[in-house]
């Protein structure tokens, strides 16, 4: 039997939302003492339990609804006065939501793109690297990090894009970086970056004009150059550039 720890990770490595749902506080009888917990699925599927009955019920209720909102709360509930229930004590509930891992997809493996990879993954991205280049991919660590020995033109029939992916292009092939923007931008995403100077980028927004390939608005909602500004000068340094605006990116979305 899978312990709710277990279904917990499988749904932070999933797009599936679900909540936590804690009990902090009791007073008086009741049904299941602090600590117990029970996890709660939208689909209204749960995992372990707080107490059953009309308690239980409620509080898949109030579950689902921060499901929706995505913002912790607490809940007291008087087992007599609320639900009828003879036990007669108070119970509080804290429901917390599961967040779920970004995917993060990294075209190109090179000095930044594992650098990049690597820290992503320690800081709890689902990490994808693609490139054609086997020798390259064969460097990236930890090998729990997914790579995709593919032209990117293949790759991607690969990807999962969806309204929380992000997507960073930092490959050897300044042709590539644009035909790989130029088909993400119009997938659905939550961040799409671009490596390059400035120079770079107006090349390349410049040959999109041009050939009506992406309209003004979707151009503007490129990071390109991509990452914060600050100073930086080694691979790792501007990996770190990369993660910071990944994660502020991160922590705006639900």
């Amino acid at each position: 039997m899978s312990s709710i720890y277990q279904h917990i990770s499988a749904i932070e490595n999933s797009s599936q939302k679900a909540v936590l749902c804690i009990i902090t506080h009791t007073k008086g009888s009741v049904p299941r003492k602090a600590g117990a917990k029970m996890l709660v699925l939208e689909t209204g599927k749960i995992y372990g339990s707080i107490g059953g009955g009309s308690l239980e019920k409620k509080v898949i209720e109030d579950a689902l609804k921060v499901i929706k909102i995505q913002k912790t709360s607490t809940y007291s509930h008087a087992l007599v006065q609320d639900h009828g229930m003879c036990c007669g004590g108070i119970v509080e509930i804290y429901i917390e939501p599961i967040v779920n891992k970004k995917n993060l997809y990294i075209f190109g493996g090179g000095h930044i793109g594992k650098a990049l990879a690597q820290y992503a993954y320690q800081l709890n991205f689902i990490v994808t690297v693609i490139d054609e280049r086997l020798d390259i991919l064969n460097e990236i660590q930890p090998t729990e990090i997914k790579t995709i020995n593919l032209y990117h033109h293949s790759a991607f029939q690969e990807l999962q894009f969806n309204d929380q992916a992000l997507i960073c292009v930092i490959t050897h092939n300044h042709a590539y970086d644009r035909e790989i923007v130029a088909y993400c931008a119009k997938q659905p995403h939550a961040y799409l970056g671009m490596i390059g100077s400035k120079r770079k980028v107006e090349v390349a927004k410049k040959l999109f004009r041009e050939g009506n390939v992406l309209t003004e608005d979707e151009m503007n909602k490129i990071d390109w150059p991509m990452g914060i500004n600050i100073k930086v000068q080694t691979p790792e340094e501007i990996a770190i550039a990369i993660l910071a605006k990944l994660i502020d990116v991160r922590n705006t979305i639900n």
